[in-house]
């Protein structure tokens, strides 16, 4: 039986019911989020129509999930808000902290001795709080709730933005902040802006080199990083009936690349035959009970353009596999324009390292597919041209793969295969051993991001995105331009040959299997349980409330105008850093020092204005705050892109900047500013971001009457004693300035407790 079942029994009962109420409500009829959305409803049975991107609305969603690197932060904030265990069942997996350097059993040894502690704390606190515990090596977050926890119809929220990986089956699942985790796992509703819709009719079957990746390589080509900021994606059609589920979790979970809220499937059998191969054959039944509201109605299939937003249609039958990069993920390119694309750009042709896997594409079917091309190599005497590393989704994915012979393929073209963890995707790879680590390369990998220093920390690699059976052709022939459609390689004999089309198997035929997959359940009763933090750690620290905030905006000082990307990786790096993602006044030492300094066109190299000095970001905004002032800090378009990771604003925050003001924010990273008590702003005219100068000191006024929908006015004060003034836009409703106003949504939920 599945994890929950009551739970989700209890949110299959009430659909019928709040379905028809919203269709009433609204007089029209339903899409598949609009159904979902309105049955999640904090208050209950709908009673009003909620306008799309419009409206906040407070939801209630039926499950948390955390990852290791960013669970610890969210509850090191749980710890403070008085509950003794979570209102939704909750788990923490523990994927982010394993370091990829020679191979699975080797890297997951190390990691336990380097991370203990933290890996000790996240058990210790999920076993006080009846939270479910995956342990180092069980597998990646996304993988391992789509093989246990998803359920067609859901809604759930984690603490990583590829959580969106369970619209494959079927879900409302959206990365937010640990602030957001904290406030539902105590109890209290979620807010989110009703998001508009996007409609991708999906015509056709997928065929030859072509694979769900190629689906969402292409929309995302489509709408940009940013075209599905503020919109649930919702996939239809023939082509998504034809697809496997663990293929539209791949097509979900990349849907964080285009900033889209998230992206679901509607319930058909693909879902229901994963659902009972992965042993819940009780939701599969229960999900077929209720069918009719795990779909769009009827209508929107027969007019789509009258119910949504926006209406992308792919024909899957012509569509080409496609390579995303470089150093952005909406960079699409088809296989057939790859040659002439790498030529016109000069980028490096030749192919050093090939990687399959992730939380995207670590599925049976995506093992099946490559391993179909990698059996090739011997069969037509060819060998591999760049090195190859497999990672694996979960341990279970790992057993059976292992059990039925794939990873032999892949070992017989020099294949290693990594820990079940994210590893190279987020920057957990030990690749370089020398000095070269800033030559220009090029790699090839089936992740989701490729942004630069990405996964290997040289900002001179060219990652490229693509499928995994793409990833292992380019892995056999070593070029970025070979196109297996109409390419051959030269073999050990010299012949020409050509790749056969790969054949994935979508679901075990021997169903899977695994010894041991690596959850503990927590304590009946956690009320004697100690949570482990060491008073003298370097990785763990227990918080401290953010001081309320006042009135005072004035005489706040520039501390970086940044230009260009600036992503979650530019404010709050990952890699390395991440063994400090427990500890919030350490991690602040990486504070912003990716951001391009507009002024110097450099990173991490920032002027402080106390003493006319240039240095790194972190040391000089901690003499801002030793001396009491304010700091702002100016971005471009889309600003915090990328990961949910709450420490992009929370260290921010910790170190004393007061507002962030942009052309544009990333859809998480605005909330999460607006958690931690930030005032987050937007330029009113863009173009007023030409105006501030390096020497700035700046006053934001309007703040003692903050309201919604009122601007704020920004008065800068040139060194040179000229002022420039302009309007500031914001998002806050009262909720949010009432957060604003506590020093945190936290701080808010504490004083609402103790008046209660």
């Amino acid at each position: 039986m599945a994890f929950d079942f009551d739970m989700i029994q209890q949110v299959y009962a009430r659909m019928p019911e709040r379905v028809a109420a919203a269709r009433k409500l609204l007089g029209r009829p339903l899409t598949l989020a609009e159904k979902i959305l309105y049955n999640h409803l904090y208050a209950g049975m709908p009673t009003e129509v909620y306008g799309r991107q419009k409206d906040y609305v407070d939801f209630a969603p039926d499950r948390v999930a955390m990852q290791d690197a960013t669970a610890q932060m969210a509850l090191l904030q749980f710890m403070q808000a008085g509950k003794p265990k979570t209102a939704v069942p909750s788990t923490v997996h523990c994927d982010h902290l394993i370091q990829a350097r020679v191979g699975a059993a080797a890297d997951l040894a190390e990691s336990l001795t380097n991370n203990q502690e933290v890996f000790d704390f996240l058990s210790s606190v999920s076993n006080k709080y009846g939270i479910g515990f995956w342990k180092p090596g069980a597998g990646i977050i996304h993988q391992v709730v789509l093989e246990n926890y998803a359920f067609p119809g859901g809604m759930m929220i984690g603490t990583d933005s590829h959580t969106v990986n369970a619209g494959g089956l079927g879900m409302v699942a959206i990365g937010v902040g640990g602030a957001d985790a904290v406030d539902v796992m105590a109890g209290m509703a979620w807010e989110l802006k009703f998001p508009k819709l996007i409609g991708v009719h999906l015509k056709g079957k997928l065929n030859g080199w072509t694979a769900p990746k190629d689906v969402i390589l292409k929309v995302a080509g489509i709408l940009t990083v940013k075209g599905g900021t503020g919109a649930i994606v919702e996939y239809f059609g023939e082509g998504s009936e034809n697809m496997s589920c663990t293929g539209k979790g791949t097509i979900c979970n990349m849907g964080a690349e285009i900033g889209a809220t998230t992206s679901t499937f509607a319930f058909d059998d693909s879902m229901a035959r994963y659902l009972e191969s992965t042993g819940r054959a009780d939701v599969a039944a229960a999900a077929r009970a209720v069918a009719e509201h795990l779909r769009p109605d009827p209508e929107v299939y027969e007019d789509p353009a009258k119910y949504y937003d926006e209406l992308i249609e792919i024909d899957l039958s012509t569509l080409e596999p496609h390579w995303n990069g470089p150093f952005t993920p909406d960079r699409a390119t088809p296989v057939s324009k790859m040659r002439e694309e790498l030529e016109k750009h000069g980028w490096p042709a030749q192919v050093e390292v090939s990687l399959i896997g992730s939380c995207t594409n670590s599925s049976y079917e995506d093992m099946t597919a490559s391993a179909s091309v990698a059996r090739q190599a011997g069969e037509k005497k060819l060998a591999a041209k760049t090195e190859f590393m497999i990672t694996p989704g979960s341990e279970q994915v790992r057993f059976t793969i292992e059990r039925d012979g794939i990873i032999k393929d892949f070992e017989s073209i020099g294949g290693v295969v990594l820990a079940n963890a994210c590893g190279p995707c987020i920057g957990q790879w030990a690749r370089y051993k020398s000095g070269d680590e800033h030559e220009p390369n090029t790699i090839v990998h089936s992740f989701n991001r490729n942004f630069a220093k990405r996964a290997d920390g040289n900002p001179k690699t060219h990652a490229f995105v693509g499928s995994p059976p793409m990833v292992t052709a380019l892995a056999l022939a070593g070029d970025l331009g070979f196109n297996p459609l109409t390419d051959t390689l030269t073999n050990a004999d010299g012949e020409q040959v050509m790749l056969d089309p790969p054949t994935p198997i979508e679901l075990p035929p021997l169903g899977f299997a695994c010894d041991d997959p690596g959850f503990q359940a927590p304590a009946e009763d956690g009320s004697s349980v100690v949570v482990k933090v060491a008073s003298d750690s370097k990785r763990l620290q227990l918080l401290e409330p953010f001081a309320a905030n006042d009135n005072g905006l004035n005489g706040l000082k520039l501390l970086v105008k940044a230009k260009g990307k600036c992503t979650t990786d530019h404010i709050s790096m990952a890699g390395p850093w991440l063994r400090f993602r427990g500890h919030l006044d350490n991690i602040a030492d990486n504070t912003l020092t990716g951001a391009i300094n507009f002024f110097n066109e450099e990173p991490n190299k920032v002027k402080n204005q106390l003493t006319g000095e240039y240095g790194e970001v972190p040391a000089t905004q901690r003499e801002y705050k030793k001396a009491g002032i304010g700091t702002i800090v100016v971005g471009d378009e889309n600003y915090g892109e990328g990961s949910s990771r709450e420490h992009a604003a929370m260290q921010p925050r910790h170190l004393g900047v007061k507002v962030v003001l942009v052309k544009s924010f990333a859809r998480i990273h605005e909330t999460n500013l607006k958690k931690q008590g930030m005032l987050a702003l937007t330029f009113a005219n863009p173009a007023d971001y030409d105006k501030i100068q390096e020497d700035d000191t700046i006053d934001v006024l309007g703040i003692q009457d903050f309201a919604p929908g009122q601007p704020l006015t920004i008065v800068l004060h040139h060194a040179d004693g000229s002022t420039d003034q302009f309007e500031a836009n914001h998002t806050y409703n009262n909720q949010q300035i009432g957060w604003y106003r506590a020093g945190s949504a936290l701080n808010l939920i504490k004083l609402q407790q103790q008046g209660a």
